[in-house]
């Protein structure tokens, strides 16, 4: 089991930037992925940007350039640096892991940040 708990996402003004944080209840070391999906109202949940065992992170058309995901073994945590936002980033945030048990992929969510990019 691995509890997620988002952090950091808020209203802000389009061209400025937020950076949500994602604390898992354990290592994040042996997890297989872990990264960011976001939501839109109206839209399916879509990748943001992800670590896949620990190789480099791969990121959405939409992120690349704006967007930065880094972690922090030691504090089992995921960031997301997001610059240059866009309305069209508005979205609820959610922060995602898996983790293989006995052959199979099981997937964690975390509760979800609500990101509001407006004047």
């Amino acid at each position: 089991q691995v509890q997620l708990v988002e952090s950091g996402g808020g209203l802000v003004q389009p061209g400025g930037s937020l950076r949500l944080s994602c604390a898992a209840s354990r290592s994040i070391f042996s997890l297989y992925a872990m990264g960011w999906y976001r939501q839109a109202p109206g839209k399916e949940r879509e990748l943001v940007a992800r670590f896949t065992s620990g190789v480099t992170p791969n990121y959405a058309d939409s992120a690349k350039g704006r967007f930065t995901i880094s972690r922090d073994n030691a504090k089992n945590t995921v960031y997301l640096q997001m610059n240059s936002l866009k309305p069209e980033d508005t979205a609820v945030y959610y922060c995602n892991a898996v983790s293989r048990v006995a052959g199979d992929m099981v997937d964690y969510w975390g509760q979800g940040t609500q990101v509001t990019v407006s004047s």
